[in-house]
């Protein structure tokens, strides 16, 4: 019998792994938001991950559905459901717990549920495993299976897309293992490495992450250091960078649904067994202190300049978490904003790539129209807070009309060549 497989989860790694499996299997989307099962019907994405020609490529072997009792023709569960924090920085597994139950609810004998979610490791076999049983009344590694394949999607990336990053795999069986591995070696062009088990895959995930994470703190430490003597942390790193083996990363904001919350997975198992992460953690006080760290710097050059602060008009360029995407999730330049309107700063933000209404929605903040195409824009300061590509092409000139003769710039992004201040 053909395999069939249910991607539970259509974000932004859920539904590039679809399409790439409907080139090969017949799939079923479920996703639990009718208005994503409603837009991918229509042929649209609007994570911008797949083009709509890809979509309508695959559309006779895919369908969408927000209806679980429409994937129990299914034999391959795969869940990408996102793995938050809560408000204490503790892991939120409420939306792995909830589709677990839900995949049990259709589960049959002799299917298999791989999870790809960023877990610490032991959530699959001790946290979703026992849901599954509990749910559909059949016995693990009797009557089903489970796998494991952390996912790598790097959102906004159309260079290093989901079949050309190399795929951990795993299974809770060595004949499940390669059943898993030989499921995924059939769309990731760039292969795949067999783990030795199911929580050897999840570590594997955590700690990609978490090192990113610990790496950038350093940078973000090192750039307040050299702001203190006055050395332009930019310039530290191209000098840096000419030996092979430096690690080339720039100071900045770390947002976004990974690297500032996968290393809480991490730190939070690790307390659980009575050790203390304290690099770990420290980083992430760093890396979560940046965001105040700028607004204070942007305060601090305003001042200088001899602008009023409380009623000033800063504009904000950028609000995503990454550049060139359109995802916010967790993006840290919102912290920024909070942080400025303590002052009684009026923040205008400009975003090419976000949605309005998604940006009112999740914030409650409202886009302000595009200021280069406004005869009337005149802001006392400019904050550039990523580095979409439209950003990148601005000169001098255009910060001026912006602001006048003497535009107030602050670069967090390290892509502007005058700045007032740079991170």
């Amino acid at each position: 019998m053909e395999d069939k497989i249910c991607m539970v989860g259509l974000g932004y790694v859920g539904l590039p792994l679809a399409v790439a499996f409907a080139e090969k299997l017949p799939v079923v989307g479920f996703d639990i938001g009718q208005t994503r099962i409603d837009e991918l019907q229509a042929g649209y994405d609007k994570t911008l991950e797949v083009e709509n020609e890809l979509l309508a490529t695959v559309k006779n072997n895919i369908t969408y559905t927000d209806k679980i009792n429409e994937t129990a023709d299914c034999n391959i569960y795969i869940i990408t459901v996102p793995t938050p924090i809560d408000s204490s920085n503790r892991p939120d597994l409420t939306p792995l717990v909830e589709s677990s139950r839900s995949i049990g609810s259709v589960l049959k004998p002799n299917d298999l549920v791989i999870y790809e979610s960023t877990v610490y490791p032991g959530v699959t076999e001790e946290v979703c495993v026992p849901e599954l049983e509990k749910v559909s009344g059949l016995k693990f590694n009797t009557d089903f299976y489970v796998g494991y394949s952390p996912e790598r999607i790097n959102p906004g990336d159309k260079e290093h897309t989901v079949k050309k990053i190399l795929k951990v795999t795993a299974g809770s069986t060595p004949e499940i293992a390669t059943r898993v591995d030989n499921l995924y070696k059939m769309v990731i062009t760039a292969g795949t490495h067999l783990a030795s088990s199911i929580k050897v895959a999840e570590a594997s995930k955590v700690i990609e992450n978490t090192q990113r994470d610990v790496n950038i703190a350093l940078i973000n430490e090192l750039a307040q250091i050299f702001n203190e003597m006055g050395i332009d942390t930019q310039e530290v790193i191209r000098a840096a960078a000419t030996k092979w083996n430096f690690i080339n990363l720039h100071p900045g904001l770390v947002g976004g649904h990974c690297i500032g919350v996968d290393p809480y997975y991490l730190t939070f198992k690790a307390e659980e067994l009575g050790y203390k992460p304290n690099l770990i953690l420290a980083s992430r006080q760093i890396n979560n202190g940046m965001s105040k760290y700028i607004a204070e710097n942007t305060i601090k050059e305003m001042i200088k300049a001899g602008k009023l602060i409380k009623g000033a008009n800063l504009l904000l360029l950028g609000v995503t978490f990454k550049e060139d995407c359109p995802d916010i999730r967790n993006t840290k330049i919102i912290d920024v904003i909070r942080e400025l309107e303590e002052y009684s700063i009026n923040v205008h933000v400009y975003d090419p790539w976000v949605d309005p209404e998604e940006l009112r929605e999740h914030y409650g903040l409202e886009l302000t129209a595009d200021p280069f195409n406004s005869s009337d824009s005149s802001f006392d300061c400019v904050i550039v807070g990523v580095a979409h590509h439209q950003f990148k092409a601005l000169n001098e000139d255009d910060y001026q009309a912006l602001c006048g003769s003497k535009p107030i710039i602050i670069d967090v992004k390290g892509i502007v060549d005058n700045p007032t201040w740079r991170l």
